[in-house]
């Protein structure tokens, strides 16, 4: 699985980014080749998925056995790399952070993404949860049917929440950091829950610049405790890795991956994936994410052969735009600031 935090690793826009060399990646899917004398329940030809602490990107994976669990036999593999970091990061934010409940409202921001979209699967599973989306105009028509109401994450989304309730949201989830956090604070409902997940707008156009690294910090609004005491509102973050390979909650996680399968199997939930990527075209896989054109998860396939096309532009052989709102889907005629030089 390809994520955002795979393209934070790569700019060193994380806390105590690793030496390289490196082979980056932190879930896969696949066949178990080998075990461990210790190692129990699973067997050599058992379909898995796995968390991995970097590493993920490659023919061959070694992991403890403690972040390894059995695929369903109708899942694919791609659907199964696509699926442990986006459902169980979507889950623990819902049910374990936020307490999500019937009638309650979410916000969420890049809505076509793969944690988004996992949102918009998950919140349908409860009666009458009304989830507020936002994401590029290019991806509306594809994503619209998952989410209540839908807004141009260009646009004004803070007034048109309050157009449709007054009153705001339970929930905000926010991957973007930068000005949204003030922003998701003010949307914030009395006893709201408002959950910093990543910082997406850390990422810059440029191969690293602190400037634009320091500029977004910048934009985030400074959190006054006494403020939250009397407006009664929750402020939490939430790190998936961190929770996985610094703070030992292994058993949390594979309690939350059970019951993501049972969704699974009673066809309440399945991953969205956006197209598969040659481990050879790991730069277009990267430049498709870092420019917001996917609708769902990328996958990186050790068996598929590089695409010629793809080599010349990441979004010729997918009808994707670019972030402007002018000339959507039209990548002919732009300059494209290119994430890898």
């Amino acid at each position: 699985g390809l994520n955002f935090i795979d393209l934070m690793v790569r700019q060193g826009n994380i806390d105590n980014p690793p030496k390289t060399p490196l082979v980056p990646g932190f879930e896969c899917s696949g066949i178990v080749e080998a075990l461990g004398d210790s190692v129990k329940g699973f067997e050599i030809g058992d379909r898995v998925m796995a968390f991995v602490n970097y590493n993920a990107w490659a023919e061959v994976v070694c992991t403890p056995a403690e972040f390894v669990y059995k695929v369903p036999d109708d899942m694919s593999f791609s659907e199964a790399a696509a699926f442990p970091m986006n459902f169980v990061t979507a889950y623990m934010m819902l049910f374990e952070v936020a307490n999500l409940r019937e009638g309650m409202s979410v916000l969420v921001h890049s809505a076509g993404g793969g944690v988004g979209q996992a949102v918009a699967q998950l919140c349908s599973t409860i009666p009458n949860v009304t989830v507020f989306g936002t994401a590029s105009s290019f991806k509306h028509e594809a994503i619209k049917d998952s989410v209540t109401h839908l807004f141009d994450r260009n646009a004004d989304y803070v007034q048109e929440v309050k157009r449709i309730s007054t009153e705001g949201v339970d929930i905000v989830l926010d991957c973007l950091c930068g000005e949204n956090t003030g922003k998701g604070l003010s949307l914030l409902k009395p006893l709201g829950t408002y959950i910093l997940y990543g910082s997406s707008n850390m990422v810059t156009g440029e191969t690293k610049s602190f400037f634009s690294f320091a500029k977004s910090w910048w934009q985030v609004e400074k959190v006054n405790p006494i403020k939250l005491y009397e407006e009664n509102k929750v402020i939490a973050g939430f790190s998936l890795l961190n929770l996985l390979f610094k703070q030992n909650r292994s058993g949390l996680i594979k309690s939350v991956v059970d019951k993501l399968i049972n969704l699974y199997n009673i066809k309440k939930i399945k991953p969205v994936v956006d197209s598969l990527w040659a481990l050879e075209e790991v730069k277009e896989a990267m430049q498709r994410i870092h420019d917001r054109g996917n609708i769902g998860k990328l996958i990186l396939d050790v068996e598929k052969a590089p695409t010629p096309l793809m080599a010349n532009d990441s979004t010729e052989t997918s009808e994707a735009g670019e972030e402007e709102e002018d000339h959507e889907g039209d990548n002919e005629n732009k300059e494209r600031m290119p994430f890898i030089q």
